[in-house]
């Protein structure tokens, strides 16, 4: 809508600064013939914009001015305060910062979309680690996130899983991610990635460093994660699984005669198959690999051994 095109033009402006048409026009996937309609709407409403010609020219605001929050909408309103992370700002010590901010841009709404961001704060709340799985103590947390902010060096001593263990190692922290309540910084040369409560030690350099241009952290962290699984799930499975069984990952389906269901499992490794399978219980037979279902077999012989002893001697 054209409306919110024109709202959305003034807040660029108002936050980057001067931008060309095209520039604009590329943000907002219009043609530059819409930009310079758009702008024309603007200046003819009274907003204090204006152009300027040559190389470095553009389109800008005058100085000081700034327009309020009134063009969210209902949704948007509730958007931004779901996107609140209490939590993990808290942890890199922003928490403060967090609450002023949500405090100042609720004052900016209008009372009719206050209303909404109330309703979703109380509604929707983030709590990132698993059940299973108690947050990580990452005390150096905070520093790694000033030198994130700063592009400053870190000297630290990392906990890794292979000898030797601990190893010393130069960061350029280019970014922090925060992945199921576990938080990783990625860092140059490299890039590389890091748990950040496996950092034992940490110093800050005194120096700082260039964080490449064209480094992409949300990009990267897609990519790292698409080669973490293909590293990680080297081997497959072929399973049977009963009516109603599922298994994460299972690819070309096939149902047969009885209702049981063919697929294919990535696996990471024998023994990892087979605490996971053994979970499923009857729910599941493995056709292969064959030590697999070897492995497999042996343990549902003992358990049956054992409780069948124990039913045997047991009682009642």
């Amino acid at each position: 809508m054209k409306a919110s095109r024109l709202v959305s033009i003034l807040l660029l402006l108002q936050t980057r600064g001067r931008m060309t048409a095209a520039q604009l026009a590329d943000e907002l996937e219009v043609s530059v013939r819409t930009v310079y309609r758009d702008v024309e709407a603007l200046s003819a409403a009274g907003v204090p914009l204006y152009g300027d010609a040559g190389h470095a020219g553009g389109y800008r605001l005058l100085d000081g001015y700034r327009t309020r929050l009134t063009g969210l909408t209902a949704d948007e309103a509730e958007a931004l305060f779901l996107a609140g992370a209490p939590g993990p700002a808290a942890q890199l010590g922003l928490g403060s910062v967090l609450a002023a901010a949500e405090l100042k841009v609720r004052a900016a709404l209008p009372p009719e979309l206050r209303g909404h961001a109330d309703r979703i704060s109380g509604r929707f709340h983030l709590d990132a680690p698993g059940w299973y799985a108690g947050a990580d103590e990452t005390p150096h947390l905070p520093a790694v996130a000033d030198a994130v902010w700063h592009s400053r060096v870190l000297r630290v001593l990392y906990r890794r899983w292979r000898e030797p263990t601990d190893v010393e190692r130069r960061l350029e922290p280019y970014g922090l991610v925060l992945k199921a309540g576990r938080w990783y910084v990625v860092s140059g040369p490299g890039p590389r990635t890091y748990r950040v409560d496996q950092i034992l030690q940490l110093a800050p350099a005194d120096e700082e460093f260039t964080r490449p241009r064209d480094f992409d952290l949300a990009a990267y962290w897609r990519a790292y994660q698409r080669d973490f699984h293909d590293r990680l799930y080297r081997r497959e499975a072929v399973v049977r699984l009963a009516p109603g069984e599922s298994v994460d990952r299972a690819t070309n389906h096939r149902t047969e005669a009885d209702g049981w269901t063919r697929a294919t499992v990535p696996i990471e490794s024998v023994d990892h198959a087979h605490a996971e399978f053994l979970r499923l219980g009857t729910g599941v037979e493995v056709l292969e690999p064959p030590e697999l279902r070897e492995k497999i077999a042996l343990t549902v012989a003992e358990l049956a051994e054992r409780y069948g002893n124990f039913r045997t001697h047991g009682g009642d």
